[in-house]
């Protein structure tokens, strides 16, 4: 089993038990459309999944392409 480099820790957005089986962590971009296409897919693989997943999205803002990715994490 892989184990995360930074452990999930308060600061993360997540959702879900989290002593779940499995652990989905998604690194994302508020500002990104490829991100924000796959959102409808994340909550079929959750609806799926149920209590068996955990869900944890870690904001990653590509501030070269969207300027205003990093200040979205703050709405």
């Amino acid at each position: 089993m892989a184990t995360l480099k930074a452990p999930i820790s308060p600061h993360d957005h997540a959702c879900g038990p989290a002593d779940a089986s499995v652990t989905l962590v998604e690194y994302g971009d508020y500002e990104c459309p490829h991100c924000g296409h796959a959102y409808p897919i994340v909550k079929r693989v959750q609806k799926h999944f149920g209590k068996r997943l955990g869900f944890v999205f870690r904001n990653f803002p590509l501030s070269e392409m969207h300027p205003n990715a990093e200040g979205a994490e703050m709405l």
